[in-house]
C-alpha cells in the first residue's frame, strides 16, 4: 500500500488540517500518517485559539515516522512559525522525503490569521525550494506575488511569477469570487487551466486541505502532477456535491461520500 504523510495542524471540529488529510487519503486509497504542527481549537464558525507544537516534538514526530514507514508522498498544511518551518525543511532534506505538496496556508476561511509574517519569508525561503508543487488560493498568492488577482489574465500573471520567482510548479485555485471552481497550474514555463464544475453548496471549511491531500495521495500513487490535479479536483467535487450540512458556520464537506458498506 502506498503512504502519504501530513505535516499540518489538528482542526477539532474534524473539518479541516490533519483529519481533512486523513480522511482523504483514505478516501483515495493511500495510507496516512500525520506529524502535528500544532493544536487548534475551532468550528465551522472560525478558530478561537493555537497551541503550537515544540520544535523538538515536532522533529521527534517526523523522525519516528521516516525512519519506520518511509512516506511516498508528503503534504504540508499549517505551519505557523518560524522553528517549526526549519525543523520541517531540514528533516525533509535529511531524509530526501519525495512528491511533496506545500499547501500554504495563512488565512483561514473565516478570516483567523494562521502565519506569523516572519514565517511567510521562512516558508518560501526554505520549503518552497523543496516542493513538487504549491498550491495556493488567490488571497495567498496576492501576499507571495505582492499583487492583488482579478481576472483570469491576472491569474496566470500571478502563477507565472511565483513559479519563476520561486523555481516550483504552482497550483493557483480559484474560487475566492474569481472563476469559482477553474484552477490554474503554472510549471516549467506553460500553464493549464483545469475547468470545475460550480457546485452550489456554501458548506467548504477544509477544502484547501482535501484538494492538497489528494493530490499528494496520487502522486504517492505514481500519478503525474498534471493527473494528480485533475482526479483531485474530481474528489473534491464529489466531495462537496454530496451536500452534507453540519456545523452553524462554513461546514465540512462529505471526505467519505464514495464509501460505502458494511463497516
Amino acid at each position: 500500500m502506498k503512504t502519504a504523510l501530513t505535516i499540518a495542524g489538528s482542526d477539532s471540529s474534524g473539518g479541516a488540517g490533519i483529519q481533512a488529510d486523513i480522511k482523504t487519503m483514505t478516501a483515495n486509497g493511500v495510507y496516512a500518517m500525520s506529524a502535528v504542527t500544532a493544536l487548534t481549537a475551532q468550528n465551522t464558525t472560525g478558530v478561537k485559539s493555537i497551541l503550537e507544537s515544540t520544535p523538538e516534538f515536532l522533529k521527534d514526530q517526523l523522525d519516528c515516522v521516516f525512519t519506520d514507514i518511509f512516506p511516498d508522498a508528503v503534504k504540508t498544511g499549517m505551519v505557523s512559525s518560524v522553528p517549526l518551518i526549519k525543523v520541517i525543511a531540514d528533516r525533509l532534506k535529511f531524509y530526501n522525503a519525495k512528491n511533496i505538496v506545500i499547501d500554504p496556508v495563512m488565512v483561514s476561511t473565516s478570516g483567523f490569521k494562521l502565519i506569523s509574517d516572519d514565517a511567510v519569508k521562512t516558508l518560501c525561503e526554505e520549503l518552497f525550494p523543496l516542493a513538487t508543487v504549491i498550491t495556493p488560493n488567490i488571497p495567498e498568492a496576492e501576499i507571495l506575488c505582492g499583487k492583488k488577482i482579478s481576472s483570469e489574465e491576472q491569474m496566470e500573471e500571478a502563477a507565472k511569477s511565483i513559479s519563476e520567482k520561486f523555481n516550483v510548479a504552482v497550483l493557483l485555485k480559484g474560487g475566492h469570487n474569481l472563476n469559482d471552481a477553474n484552477d490554474l497550474l503554472f510549471q516549467a514555463g506553460k500553464a493549464k487551466w483545469f475547468k470545475g464544475k460550480k457546485i452550489n453548496n456554501s458548506n467548504t471549511h477544509g477544502t484547501g486541505c482535501t484538494l492538497s491531500s489528494a493530490i499528494a495521495s496520487n502522486l504517492a500513487k505514481g500519478k503525474s502532477l498534471e493527473i494528480s490535479v485533475e482526479k483531485a479536483k474530481d474528489y473534491i467535487s464529489g466531495c462537496l456535491g454530496a451536500m452534507l450540512d453540519l456545523g452553524k458556520g462554513s461546514g465540512p464537506m462529505n471526505h467519505a461520500f464514495k464509501i460505502n458498506g458494511e463497516y
